[in-house]
């Protein structure tokens, strides 16, 4: 008979037993049995699906803490999903519940995601606590669907989520998170932990994107910051000070603040441990983070709009980390990442090396003329020899240049072209490497640059702005040109010497990716509107004039990809901001390799040369000469009310190339508004640009607003 002793040795040996799971096609059939996925599985366990993979095919088994979690949950599934023949234990009734792991229990648990009830699901689903308060937010246009990618299973939440004060966090297609936190630094925590927010990197030598979460003002007072900030001259200033309790709260949690502070968006971070970033973007509603003229009507909806949103704009564009010119600005870095893995030839071993096509990792000093005048290279050097001025049009014809012919037509017919600035960026080859300075050079017009030369004896119809000044006036003299101001007046056939240059000699088409992702966001968002690319000129006018009426969430997403491409342009030559700037003092925006002028004249440069050629053209075609052009806007006389009443078009009713055409893709135009030919004349002899004012008609004295 067995001693007490060896009995003990024999539990004690079955207590050190690893847990037994179920044979690998067992485990399979559970997890399908319980309508899981392997990657849902895979997120929920922190592992990879291939790794479930392996498991579910006795490739490998799970190590612990995995194990133990993977074996609770097994043990689980086969008490609710009992093979064929065999009696399940009844299970008390409860209520309906969505189903959810058993892997979720403990801690990461008690906070599992709940599917918000579409309109027609039962009551015992959970729904969206706040009541729609506007028509802009109604459940009827919340529920509208738009294509989506593939989850990413280490983020099978979405990009981002919008808290409010009673712990709901609004994800994206209708994802409801429960977020327990009370102070900022839970709040970071549960988000990197718990969440199962974030977005994948956008290339493959690029870095996933850090998750959003948005705090309507409500849930931002619940965590103690104050509903507003109040007190500052700019709201690009607006941060809270360095003693306020949250900072304090996040400095003895031991995370840390980028330098711009806790502002309206506000970056938590620790410093990345190996591979994996603990970074956590905050965006403050209230605080206006979400700026009217970007994200019109976002800030006053409900929180589920909201995420719905700004999550169409992070699965189409990015996840905002900002302004939508900073957006625009980092959408380059990501599409573009500075520096890629390499192979050290001596070590064999994996280093961080440039990556070819981009701009880098170190800021690059411009050539003095393409610089601004406050910039340290051009105080430093005392240059006094002009910069480039390569902006976008802004000029009104002389009204004595008026005919009677045109004079007598009834109507002003306002014309914008889409996205000007980002049709210019396609294929636009750009300097990547620093400026050297050449004399007398031989023009080459494949070559970016900055050019000296003198256009003033180019003669041009003077019922024409000029394409060498943004104010349409023919120069007077030399003056710095970008690459293709001087190809196009090559193009016009006039011989181009110029005197000297400042050319680099690596480039390439670094804005092509960006490009290519922003117009298919341009043109997904506008097809959803109901604004397709197969319409007829008729329908696409007919479908633009109520396109923002279909869907306002989607309308304010097509608006922040427009506010995205001129903001991203216009942060390549960020300037000083703040009254205690002086000149030759370096400034923040000096520190990015994406502070890049010479990009950002080459941009608008081909914009405004690519609105001269149609202007051009359209003379040639159908006699007509534009009243005024104010960026992408020009404005013609008309016999009508439509600009089919002027555009030219074949015998066989296509319209003619060349000149200005209708459509939704970046480049082509849309009507943008129609006022009396009297009314335009009028703001011309007082001086205004018609341009500027034809979409709503009401024009103000101060043209500098």
């Amino acid at each position: 008979m067995a001693s007490e002793e060896e009995l003990f040795a024999s539990v004690d040996a079955l207590l050190n037993e690893e847990a037994q799971l179920p044979p690998p096609a067992e485990r399979a059939r559970l997890r399908e049995a319980a309508g899981i996925t392997q990657a849902r599985l895979a997120a929920a366990l922190k592992t990879t699906t291939q790794s479930v993979k392996n498991w579910e095919n006795g490739r490998s088994e799970p190590k612990s803490p995995r194990l133990d979690a993977y074996q609770r949950l097994l043990d689980g599934w086969a008490a609710k999903y009992p093979a064929h023949g065999t009696l399940a234990v009844p299970a008390p009734v409860v209520a309906p519940q969505p189903e959810v792991p058993e892997v979720f229990a403990g801690p990461a648990a008690a906070h599992v995601l709940r599917e918000t009830a579409a309109p027609q699901a039962p009551a015992v689903q959970a729904a969206p606590k706040r009541p729609a308060a506007r028509p802009a937010t109604s459940r009827r246009s919340a529920a509208k669907k738009t294509a989506k990618p593939a989850t990413d299973p280490r983020f099978p939440h979405g990009p981002l989520a919008v808290l409010d004060s009673d712990g709901s966090a609004y994800g994206t297609d209708g994802i409801v998170l429960d977020c327990p936190a009370t102070t900022v630094p839970e709040l970071v925590e549960w988000t990197l932990r718990e969440s199962g927010l974030g977005a994948a990197k956008l290339n493959r030598y690029g870095k996933d994107s850090d998750p959003l979460i948005v705090l309507t003002a409500a849930a931002a007072v619940k965590l103690g910051l104050p509903e507003r900030l109040e007190g500052h001259e700019q709201r690009r200033s607006l941060r809270l000070p360095e003693d306020h309790p949250v900072v304090k709260q996040v400095a003895k949690a031991k995370w840390q603040l980028t330098q711009r502070g806790f502002g309206p968006w506000a970056r938590v971070y620790r410093k990345a441990q190996g591979r994996e970033r603990q970074c956590v973007q905050l965006a403050i509603l209230s605080w206006d983070a979400l700026d009217e003229r970007s994200w019109p009507g976002v800030a006053e909806m409900e929180p589920a709009d909201i995420a719905r949103v700004l999550g169409v704009y992070a699965t189409r564009v990015i996840t905002p980390r900002g302004s939508t010119a900073v957006s625009g600005l980092e959408l380059m870095t990501a599409l573009r990442p500075p520096t890629k893995a390499v192979r050290d030839e001596k070590t064999g071993n994996w280093v961080s090396g440039h990556n070819a096509g981009s701009l880098g990792t170190e800021p690059m000093d411009p050539a003095p003329p393409e610089a601004t005048p406050e910039h340290p290279v051009v105080v430093n050097s005392g240059w006094t020899r002009g910069f480039l001025n390569e902006e976008a049009y802004q000029w009104v014809r002389p009204v004595d240049m008026l005919s009677d012919e045109e004079c007598t037509l009834p109507f002003a017919v306002g014309l914008d072209l889409n996205t000007a600035f980002l049709a210019a960026a396609a294929r636009l080859v750009v300097g990547l490497s620093a400026p050297d300075h050449f004399r007398a050079p031989k023009f080459n017009p494949k070559i970016p640059g900055s050019w000296l030369a003198d256009l003033s004896p180019i003669e041009l119809d003077p019922r024409l702005p000029s394409p060498f000044s943004p104010d349409g006036t023919r120069p007077t003299g030399p003056a710095w040109y970008q690459t293709h101001t001087l190809a196009y007046a090559q193009e016009l056939g006039h011989d181009v010497h110029p005197i000297e240059a400042y050319l680099r000699r690596e480039t390439g088409a670094y804005l092509d990716p960006w490009h290519d992702r922003l117009k298919n966001a341009y043109v997904d968002t506008l097809a959803d509107l109901g604004v397709a690319k197969d319409l007829s000129d008729a329908e696409f006018l007919a479908a633009m004039e109520h396109h923002r009426e279909t869907d306002p969430a989607l309308a304010a997403v097509l608006s922040a990809i427009k506010a995205t491409v001129k903001g991203g342009v216009g942060k390549l030559r960020e300037r000083p901001q703040g009254k205690s700037y002086k000149e030759g003092e370096t400034w923040p925006a000096l520190s990015r390799p994406t502070w890049r002028p010479d990009i950002r004249a080459a941009v608008i440069s081909k914009a405004r040369v690519n609105m001269h050629r149609k202007l051009n053209n359209m003379a040639k075609m159908t006699g007509l000469y534009p009243l005024a052009v104010l960026s992408d806007c020009v404005v013609y006389p008309s016999p009508g009310e439509s600009p089919l009443d002027f555009l030219p078009y074949a015998a066989s009713g296509k319209p003619q190339p060349g000149g200005f055409r209708l459509g939704p893709t970046p480049g082509l135009a849309k009507l943008e508004g129609v006022q009396s030919m009297l009314w335009a004349v009028d703001l011309m002899e007082k001086g205004l640009n018609p341009a500027r004012h034809i979409k709503g008609g009401d024009a103000v004295l101060d043209e500098g607003e």
